[in-house]
């Protein structure tokens, strides 16, 4: 499952991705916010992803926005097996999937347009994780602290 969630910088490029998530038939839960609230904090929305995610974090996927990208990947990186990715392109988001298996994807919104967030997220979900022994041994590096 594909959990979204967004803070009111993230909102209406959440709003529009929702669209584009839809027309290709994939399957997600958005988590909030659900209205524009300028008064609404980012780590409530990480932490709703991130708890998803964390469920099976090897099968579930997550969402996040905000207007830099950067306060939502702090806040979801804070939880156990949660690999969040603050990426800014379609060749960011391959490497994050491939090579460090990200199962939560950040979007900077201020500085995203839509068209370049769907290409990053259709990267992003057809890349697979490498799986080599490598890239295994850093991720259990991350996951022991």
């Amino acid at each position: 499952m594909l959990y979204l969630g967004a803070d009111h910088r993230g909102y209406y490029l959440k709003e529009a991705l929702k669209k584009f998530l839809k027309s290709r038939k994939l399957e997600f839960e958005d988590l909030g916010n659900f209205h524009y609230d300028k008064d609404d904090d980012f780590p409530d929305f990480a932490k709703l992803v991130a708890e998803q995610v964390q469920k099976n974090p090897e099968q579930n996927q997550g969402i996040l926005i905000c207007g830099s990208g950067i306060g939502m990947s702090i806040a979801a990186n804070r939880f156990k097996n949660i690999r969040a990715a603050l990426v800014l392109s379609a060749y960011l988001a391959r490497k994050a999937r491939e090579e460090d298996n990200a199962n939560i994807l950040c979007l900077a919104a201020d500085i995203t347009d839509e068209a370049t967030a769907i290409r990053i997220i259709k990267e992003w979900l057809k890349a697979k994780f490498l799986n080599n022994e490598r890239y295994r041994r850093r991720i259990e590096k991350i996951d022991e602290e």
